[in-house]
């Protein structure tokens, strides 16, 4: 189950929205669940709501002020409206909330819902907590590859074991490409289209290469030779091929294949293994050819338009 407790969202972004804990504590161990969270009829975090109580509720200048203009009777019904929701997990008071603290502090120490303050504006303490739920209760798999930027584009490696994988991740990276994750790969959906790959915290840095050992790749190449995640765009599946099957591939199959992954479509490239070939520069055409796809440039059927036109010519000179 993808769970974040609110006391790990306090302490993961205490220094960039300047956190203070103000009261209930003793919901420090309250859970944002990712199978909860992400149901349609649920909603994760946003600004004050009465009505469709978010679990994260941020309360701003606005929200504040509202707050403050209420008769007092009206705002303890508004208080315990809103505490009676059990989709509440936490309150988080963004800017100069000062007067309300008080109120809200007796309210989430009797009901044990953590109330967290931020001197960040509200709008910006929205989009860094929304993002980090999001990437913290993505869905996720794993798959055996490595995982790499090349050309500034998240390519994922996969084939069977021994087929060289590594090296070609070895070779990509001293062509001052980047590594984010070898053997095991963690791929989050982030949002309906978007896949995120990164790497397990024991295996970060590192890279296996038969006959040598493991190598650590930040400190060998330097900080610029390793990413910390990277946006699955790509597949480049390695096949072994014998000589009579390389010889009778399609060389003119221009239909793209894909292989879902988490439900999302991601475009995926068979390179055949053979003595001779440098896999390396053939996944970076790879990678350039599918940058090229994506502007709606398909430099086969360019070809094969071109020889088209040129054979109607020759039967229209006849």
């Amino acid at each position: 189950m993808r769970i974040v407790t609110i006391e790990k969202l306090f302490n993961d972004n205490k220094e960039r929205l300047q956190l203070e804990w103000a009261a209930g504590q003793t919901g420090a161990h309250r859970l944002l669940k990712g199978e909860e969270i992400m149901q349609p009829t649920t909603s994760l975090i946003g600004h004050l709501n009465l009505i469709h109580t978010f679990h994260v509720q941020v309360l701003g200048a606005a929200e504040i002020s509202y707050l403050e203009g209420l008769p007092e009777e009206r705002r303890e019904q508004a208080m315990k409206r809103l505490f009676a929701s059990e989709e509440l997990s936490t309150i988080v008071v963004a800017g100069d909330g000062t007067p309300l603290l008080p109120l809200l502090s007796r309210y989430c120490d009797e009901h044990h819902v953590p109330l967290l303050a931020s001197k960040r504006h509200s709008p910006y303490v929205v989009d860094v907590l929304r993002l980090y739920l999001l990437r913290e209760l993505a869905e996720h798999i794993t798959l055996h590859g490595v995982f790499l930027d090349v050309l500034e584009t998240g390519v994922l490696i996969t084939g069977a074991s021994a087929i060289g994988k590594s090296e070609l991740a070895l070779e990509l990276i001293t062509r001052s490409n980047g590594l984010v994750a070898d053997d095991i790969v963690e791929l989050h959906r982030i949002s309906p289209d978007t896949i995120e790959g990164r790497c397990p915290a024991l295996l970060r840095d590192f890279l296996e290469v038969r006959g040598i050992g493991v190598l650590n790749i930040r400190q060998i190449f330097g900080e610029t030779a390793v990413r910390p995640r990277k946006l699955l765009r790509l597949i480049v599946h390695l096949e072994d091929y014998n000589h009579e099957t390389f010889s009778q591939l399609d060389r003119l199959d221009s239909a793209a294949s894909f292989q879902d992954i988490l439900d999302v479509p991601i475009r995926r490239v068979v390179l055949p293994v053979a003595a001779g070939r440098n896999l390396a520069v053939l996944v970076e055409a790879a990678v350039r050819n599918f940058v090229l796809n994506q502007r709606g440039i398909d430099s086969t059927k360019e070809f094969i338009e071109r020889h088209r036109l040129a054979l109607l010519d020759e039967d229209e000179a006849l």
